[in-house]
Formats: structure tokens, sequence, C-alpha cells
């Protein structure tokens, strides 16, 4: 069986691969070998390939810049999930597509519940919202996965960014009013992978279809996430420039950028931990086996 994951190159999407890998022939083509915003492309390449079963982690995630590239945005996090969600209604097979905590208003201190109200407070967030409105209403076969804060070994993300500016500077000021729980790409799709029975012909969910949470247990804001960052990095020996005392905590006001953020991405996970029958790990313990692959990887 065929398994298509778009976004392969991505943090997500690489993790993919690895997991799936046993289930099935992964396809998941390059942007030369496949441009997820040219709509004909797409179509062409489904007849071509016949999956079986559609991981789409592929999506629009330059918050700021969707702000001045609304199109694009709404191409890759809305457009798109329309189009594979009609291939998955239209050959009876899943699709798993992974969504984000901006679909929310990002306010007050309670974590969000799957079925809480939704109000993005950017274009990213609405684009994304509109993706996963639209498969819901497409009646295919689904799995719409939630998460925050996605950082990985590889790639562009927070916690590279921070060891690197942590080897360059002594100071640094970090925003600490937007609270969250930071996810590993490993672990989104390690539970991924949890949420469905292979056998010989085909992959079946043995989770009911819908919207599920995913994210580690626990909460913190950006500036303990970095400083559990240093942290962790001194542990396992690095020598950083920063000092403990140089990451100071700043709001958002001070920080302005050209899409808003949320200051509330708390997101419980009690309904993924019930279907699957797990406990989720903390965000600490994710984040000092992130860390470690990552320096392991020098």
């Amino acid at each position: 069986m065929n398994i298509f994951i778009t976004g392969g190159n991505g943090q997500v999407g690489f993790e993919l691969q690895r997991q799936f890998a046993p289930f099935g022939t992964v396809l998941a083509p390059a942007r030369d070998e496949l441009d997820l915003a040219n709509a004909d492309a797409v179509d062409a390449y489904l007849v071509k390939h016949q999956p079986g079963l559609i991981l789409n982690a592929a999506a629009y995630t330059a918050v700021d810049k969707a702000e001045s590239e609304p199109e694009q945005a709404k191409r890759l996090n809305a457009e798109l999930p329309i189009q594979l969600a009609a291939y998955a209604v239209k050959q009876g097979i899943t699709l798993v597509h992974y969504s984000s905590d901006y679909v929310y208003p990002g306010s007050g201190e309670t974590p969000w519940q799957e079925d809480s109200p939704t109000s993005p407070l950017s274009i990213y967030g609405q684009t994304k919202l509109e993706g996963d409105l639209a498969i819901i209403e497409s009646g295919c076969q689904h799995l719409i996965f939630r998460t925050s804060w996605v950082y990985a070994a590889r790639g562009n993300n927070f916690m590279k960014t921070m060891l690197r500016l942590g080897r360059e500077r002594e100071a640094l000021n970090i925003v600490n009013d937007q609270i969250g729980a930071p996810t590993p790409a490993r672990l989104i799709a390690q539970v991924s992978a949890l949420a469905f029975t292979p056998n010989a012909s085909h992959l079946t969910p043995h989770i009911t279809m819908g919207i599920y949470h995913l994210a580690p247990r626990g909460e913190t804001n950006w500036h303990g996430f970095a400083s559990e960052i240093f942290n962790q990095a001194r542990k396992a020996g690095e020598t950083l420039a920063i000092t403990p005392e140089g990451t100071a905590g700043i709001p958002t006001a001070e920080y302005p950028t050209p899409a808003k953020r949320p200051l509330n991405s708390r997101m419980a996970v009690s309904k993924l931990e019930n279907a699957l029958g797990i406990t989720m790990p903390t965000w600490q313990s994710q984040l000092v086996l992130t860390l470690k692959e990552h320096l392991d990887s020098f």
C-alpha cells in the first residue's frame, strides 16, 4: 500500500516517514517532485499513485508572512486539505491532518477542549481552521491532530534557534506571557502511528474519527522553554555564552509581530489519552530526548 505524506521534508513529515515506513510504501515527494501549490499537479499525483492513506503534514507555517500572503497560506492550509479530503471520500480511505492551537482565540487560562469555540487571531490560524472544517464537512474518514509549539532535532525551530543564540550571546529577552506545551515532531509521529491497526491490505484507525489534541503534558512559556533548553544543554556538556541570569522574561507587548499570537495555547489531551489508552509524557522529558538527538547528530 502506498502511504502519501505531504510536507515530507518538514519536521513532522520527516518523523512520519520514519514511523510509517513499516506499514507500506511511503511516498513523500520533495517540492521539485510535487508542487503542492499546484492543484492540478496534486490531482495528477493522486491519480498516478493511488495512495491508501494520506498524512497531510504540509502547511504554510510562516505565521507573520501569512499576513501579507493570505492566498499562499489559504492554498496550503485550506485548499489542499479540501482537495485531499475529496480524494479520500472518493477512494474510501483515511486522511490524517495536522492542525494548530492557533485556531483558538488564545484568551483565558483554561486548557482548550476539542469542542471549544474557535476564533483565530491571525491569517495563519484562520486558514488552518478553514482546512479543519472542510475536512469535517467532506465526510471523509479523518483524524485531525491539533498540536502546539512544534520543534524537532532537525529543521528550523525554537530549540535550535535558542541553542545558536545561547552560544553567541550572554543575555536574551524572551516572551513570558504566552503559555503552551512544546511538542516534538517525533512524538506527533509516534502517536499518529499508534492510532492505526495495520494489516496486509490497508491501515485502519482504531479510534473514532474526529479532532484530537496532541501535545505533551504540562505547560510553560517561551522564556521557561528557553531556560530549560539552556539548562539541559549545559547538563549535556554544551558550552554556552548565555548565563543562567541572562534570560529575561518580557511581555508579548514588548515584542510586536505582524500576526497576533495567542496568549493561551494550553490544550487538554485527555480525549486522545483515553482513546489510545496512553498517558502523554511531559514536555520536559521530551525536550531531553529531542535535545540529545540533536546534539548527538553533530
